[in-house]
């Protein structure tokens, strides 16, 4: 073959390869969650940081349909039959067992990769953590199993504290089983408690009354979506009643909450983005060990703490991985 026809050949080869990945279609990332955008816009951008670290950038080479529920959980199971429709390449949950369910129950083969802050293993996502099998896997980080350690510190705080209220969404799949697991551990060090039930707005706000009708010294606040969402109102509740309140998550400590206790949220949600990528790469869900947090974060925020007139223990302020002037 004479030279330049040689030449001309691998030139319309590459034309040819950059034809063909240009024709190859972008990937599709269904994204599934049970509460809303507005307050979870710096998680949304964890999570496109791992997907990020595996070569993905969103709007570019994948594309993330996004379905929120606006805390309406009842919605969840549709919204996951339309990613479903739309041929998702994967799905994720990063936050919330309720929508990882929902997901799953909508389909046996897409690709899955949840966020749970209760057990998976517990509540039926995947049948192992070193080998989860199925189409599911991702991360657990650990908040509902986190109740005990939570009321251990909020008693720590208030050592004479007589009755510790318990605020849980009865929409949770594992409310009987975290209410289990706070009345034994009460039981253990003798502690009175008051489990509250809230699902919406109007329902939080007659639990905090219920709580200062009953003198309640302290509340624990229970993990989710829905009270993530409603942080605000939430922690001005606890502001105007003057009720020491442990939260789940850093993000009450940083909207004003007195205390938190648990993982990096965005961190969970980075590694979320990070399987999504392994799977786009041709890595099985069955094949990818379930993650579980690593490190668990105490959070105070003194400014609270003197507009509730505490005074924090020292020993307390020197477990802080960060305290909030």
């Amino acid at each position: 073959m004479k030279r330049r026809a040689f030449i001309t050949l691998l030139g319309g080869a590459a034309v040819w390869a950059r034809a063909a990945r240009a024709q190859q279609p972008i990937p599709l990332i269904g994204f599934l969650h049970a509460g809303s955008l507005n307050e979870r816009v710096h998680l949304v951008a964890a999570l496109r940081e791992g997907l990020r670290a595996g070569g993905y950038i969103e709007g570019q080479n994948v594309t993330v349909d996004y379905r929120w529920a606006e805390d309406q959980f009842d919605r969840l199971p549709e919204l996951a039959a339309e990613l479903v429709r739309r041929h998702a390449s994967v799905i994720v949950t990063p936050a919330g067992t309720v929508a990882a369910l929902a997901a799953k129950r909508a389909t046996p083969t897409i690709p899955i990769i949840f966020g749970s802050e209760n057990d998976p293993l517990k509540v039926g996502l995947v049948a192992s953590f070193n080998r989860p099998e199925g189409n599911l896997t991702g991360v657990y980080f650990l908040s509902g199993g986190l109740i005990e350690k939570r009321l251990g510190l909020i008693r720590e705080l208030q050592q004479h504290a007589d009755l510790v209220g318990v605020l849980l969404n009865p929409n949770d799949p594992l409310t009987d089983a975290i209410t289990s697991e706070v009345q034994q551990a009460a039981s253990v060090v003798g502690q009175r408690i008051e489990v509250l039930h809230a699902s919406n707005n109007r329902e939080i706000d007659a639990a905090f009354a219920s709580l200062v009708r009953k003198h309640a010294s302290a509340l624990v606040l229970g993990p989710g979506p829905l009270f993530f969402t409603r942080r605000v109102q939430i922690v001005t509740l606890a502001t105007r009643h003057a009720i020491p309140v442990i939260y789940s998550a850093r993000e009450y400590a940083q909207a004003g909450g007195l205390m938190s206790y648990g993982t990096d949220l965005a961190v969970a949600w980075r590694q979320v983005g990070d399987y999504a990528g392994r799977v786009l790469k041709g890595a099985k869900p069955a094949d990818l060990p379930v993650m579980q947090a690593t490190k668990l974060e105490l959070v105070i925020n003194l400014q609270t703490a003197r507009t509730l007139d505490l005074e924090i223990p020292p020993t307390l302020l020197a477990r802080a991985d960060e305290v909030i002037e």
